[in-house]
């Protein structure tokens, strides 16, 4: 039986999971939504395919497929936790045996974002860089000609610094530094308490110690830190600076190491696709800074910054695969534009 979707494309993250299925002309079939699907923070590959697979059956069913058909021509899988082109490889072979669709791909979500910032009729195809700032912080290239350069963003170990989940615990660091003399005194002092319902910056600290406050929660501060910095904390605002100097810092390298500083093909601006929930949040300091810092060090550069769902990138790229042309890349965006439901 022919699959009625040409795309089955699946954004898993380390919090959340979506799937949906598009049709050849860009109509989005169906679409469902789970936790999270990230192998390394599940305790395996098994863990994440079990959620892979429910989404996937949710998907079939509504569109009136029987259990075990291929529900796809094509597989487009933007995966966190696929860190490394063996990563890549292996899970590519993982969703390919399990028969959702002729053909599969698996990439790192990263890619997913830079799609989705791309112009789907450029005529010299979807090239560009993609930085990522959510939980953490990721960023990849892709030149004209098809080469494509990336982090090892493994963490800490691999000089990587931002996102939420640094953040976050930055904003409670230097609360507890004001708080006790250590350091300068600081809004945060007086935020990051607030916003946990409590009157010290000790009680968080103790929280977190005994576990009464998740050490994920943390993550909850970037919007505090945020909006202290935007109101001129100086504290506040040298760690959102930092966040736009890593950004920036990522994004210059990745073009340097593509050839692509003084631009693309006859000097065609250089896509700077920026996503992920902090930098699509368009939170005026950052993305003022980001695209200063970006000016000045990546003249040839055009940033964008994409707050659709990511499902979109992937699916974009499936879209890529089977050879649709930009009308259908088109209709697709239309219809993804206010989320999946």
């Amino acid at each position: 039986m022919t699959p009625r979707a040409a795309v089955l494309a699946i954004d898993g993250g380390g919090s959340k999971t979506d799937v949906a299925l598009v049709a050849a002309d860009g109509s989005l079939l169906a679409a469902a939504r789970g936790g999270a699907s990230n192998h390394q923070l599940l305790g395996g590959q098994d863990a994440a395919l079990a959620v892979l697979t429910a989404l996937v059956r949710a998907v079939a069913t509504k569109i009136g497929l029987a259990a075990g058909a291929p529900v796809a021509t094509h597989t487009s899988a933007c995966l966190a936790g696929a860190d490394l082109p063996d990563e890549e490889a292996g899970l590519t072979a993982v969703i390919s045996a399990q028969g959702w669709s002729a053909t599969a791909t698996v990439v790192n979500d990263t890619f997913a974002v830079l799609r989705a910032g791309l112009d789907d009729d450029a005529p010299a195809g979807h090239w560009g860089i993609g930085v990522v700032c959510g939980q953490g912080t990721n960023c990849v290239g892709v030149a004209p000609d098809g080469r494509s350069f990336r982090f090892v963003a493994l963490g800490d170990i691999s000089g990587d610094w931002g996102g939420g989940g640094d953040l976050g615990p930055d904003a409670l660091w230097w609360a507890a530094r004001a708080e006790d003399g250590r350091g300068p005194d600081t809004e945060l002092r007086r935020a990051v308490p607030a916003h946990f319902g409590v009157s010290r910056v000790e009680d968080v600290i103790l929280g977190v110690y005994r576990h009464t406050i998740g050490y994920a929660e943390l993550f909850g501060l970037t919007p505090v830190l945020l909006a202290v910095a935007n109101a001129g904390d100086e504290v506040a605002r040298a760690v959102v600076l930092r966040q736009a100097d890593e950004v920036c810092a990522m994004a210059t390298v990745a073009a340097r190491n593509l050839g692509l500083i003084g631009g693309g093909p006859d000097g065609t601006p250089v896509p700077v696709v920026l996503g992920g929930s902090v930098l699509a949040a368009r939170d005026p300091l950052l993305t003022e800074a980001i695209t200063a810092r970006l000016a000045a060090e990546l003249p040839a550069s055009s940033v964008r910054i994409v707050d659709a769902p990511p499902v979109l990138g992937a699916a974009l790229l499936g879209l890529d695969h089977v050879g649709a042309d930009p009308a259908v890349a088109a209709r697709l965006r239309s219809e993804l534009r206010a989320g999946p439901a």
